[in-house]
């Protein structure tokens, strides 16, 4: 039977390597993009977490690389250094059967700068970079992109939120006019739109979401803190899931940091990731997570999109994540490449609205404690009352609309007339009063 592959017309050895991996079925946006980015179209691949979109513009990208040509072809940016390297080892995945051939190099911050500069020099067909780096080197004339015709932008949304939409624009404004745009991200917020009106012309838009909101194979537990510190029953949470691998997410570096000393006073096997961590120091931990020496990290959202570490078997959040679709990138950094997964959730007494919607959206709930360090499901009469985080001036915003949209209060006919008798008789009334006390 034909590889599904072969319906693009990819080079051979792109379907080597992608048998070498035993991939042989496209995922939906793999089947809708390869077609549009070969054809040099510029493409918006608004995707969640593990719908393949990694491969869905590295294959027609590595397949468009003109090898008689040495020169800079192809520019693909990734918001964190993490992310960037992760992409570089996919992209190798299918340039390493070229057989040398087609060159890469991965640009990105914490490394050697003059040394980067170097292996510049040999004009790689594809670069893979941090959007600072890049502008860096751009800036410094290191890295020659005039010759560029297809950029990626990756997690763009996550970019935005980073500050380093500037940066990407500055690289993009070097390049020829002929660009081709690739921009992905799970999100298309509003603050966005301007950059993908400026770069890219009649755009394939697609948008792909899984066949499920978070994997199957994972159970969402709630652990409600009722009133306790925090801090204190993380240590017992992590002590009892006795987990292969477990991240632990806070929403603030400060929070990553406190929890981090918590746990190490506890005496856990626990490492620490995020933007506040030196590259050097950051790099340490990657390695140490790859070679499955951690059982407990502690990190911000930044480890929450795309980064694949291998193993990891639980989710513990600290806190539920300010924005709520960052849930869903949480916990789908477990129950992957067929492992199950567990992701615990801690919560308090106003965590009810973010509840709701997150069930909105697909996901089941089990509502568990901990008694004498075994795991027990809390009945729902003994489920501690949640309440609304709504503000008062919300509710009173709200009673404010009910009160306008009520119908007026039906009158009866001749009312104002009744009225007007009514107060000249009281008024005749006290005057007799007032006649009778004068007497």
């Amino acid at each position: 039977m034909k590889h599904n592959f072969e319906r693009f017309e990819l080079q051979p050895f792109l379907i080597k390597a992608l048998d070498s991996h035993n991939i042989s079925l496209p995922t939906e946006i793999q089947e809708r993009l390869i077609p549009a980015i070969k054809n040099g179209m510029d493409v918006i691949g608004q995707s969640q977490t593990g719908t393949g979109k990694t491969f869905a513009f590295l294959l027609p990208i590595v397949d468009r690389i003109n090898i008689t040509k040495q020169e800079t072809q192809a520019v693909i940016t990734a918001p964190t250094r993490e992310l960037a390297s992760q992409l570089f080892d996919e992209l190798k995945k299918l340039t390493d059967f070229s057989e040398g051939v087609i060159q890469s190099q991965l640009i990105v911050g914490g490394t050697d700068r003059l040394r980067m500069m170097d292996k510049l020099k040999q004009k790689p067909h594809v670069i893979v970079g941090t959007p600072g780096r890049v502008a860096d080197m751009i800036d410094k004339q290191a890295l020659d992109v005039h010759h560029v015709d297809m950029f990626v932008v990756d997690e763009a949304d996550q970019m935005l939120d980073m500050g380093f939409l500037e940066d990407v624009d500055r690289a993009a404004s070097r390049m020829g006019n002929e660009l081709q745009m690739m921009v992905f991200s799970a999100t298309i917020p509003e603050k966005l739109k301007p950059f993908l009106q400026k770069y890219l012309s009649n755009p394939r838009h697609v948008q792909v979401q899984p066949k499920d909101v978070s994997p199957k194979k994972i159970e969402h537990w709630l652990v409600p803190d009722r009133d306790r510190d925090r801090k204190e029953i993380l240590v017992q949470i992590s002590k009892a899931i006795n987990p292969y691998l477990a991240v632990i997410f806070t929403n603030k570096k400060e929070t990553a940091d406190e929890v981090f000393e918590v746990l190490q006073t506890a005496g856990l096997n626990v490492d620490i990731l995020h933007g506040g961590i030196s590259p050097r120091e950051r790099k340490k931990v990657m390695k140490r997570l790859q070679d499955a020496e951690v059982q407990y990290l502690v990190a911000s959202d930044l480890v929450a999109r795309g980064i694949d570490v291998v193993g990891i078997s639980h989710i513990i959040n600290y806190e539920l994540p300010t924005e709520l679709e960052y849930y869903i990138h949480r916990v789908g950094r477990t129950a992957r490449a067929g492992w199950d997964g567990i992701a615990v959730t801690m919560i308090g007494r106003h965590d009810q609205d973010s509840i709701i919607k997150l069930e909105k959206q697909g996901i089941s709930f089990k509502y568990r404690e901990l008694k004498k360090g075994e795991w027990v499901e809390i009945e729902k009469r003994n489920r501690p009352r949640l309440v609304s985080t709504k503000t008062e001036n919300q509710v009173s915003q709200e009673k404010g609309r009910t009160k306008a949209k009520a119908k007026p209060k039906s009158v009866k006919p001749g009312y104002k007339k009744k009225a007007r008798y009514k107060k000249a008789k009281e008024e005749q009334r006290q005057r007799r009063i007032e006649r009778n006390k004068r007497k």
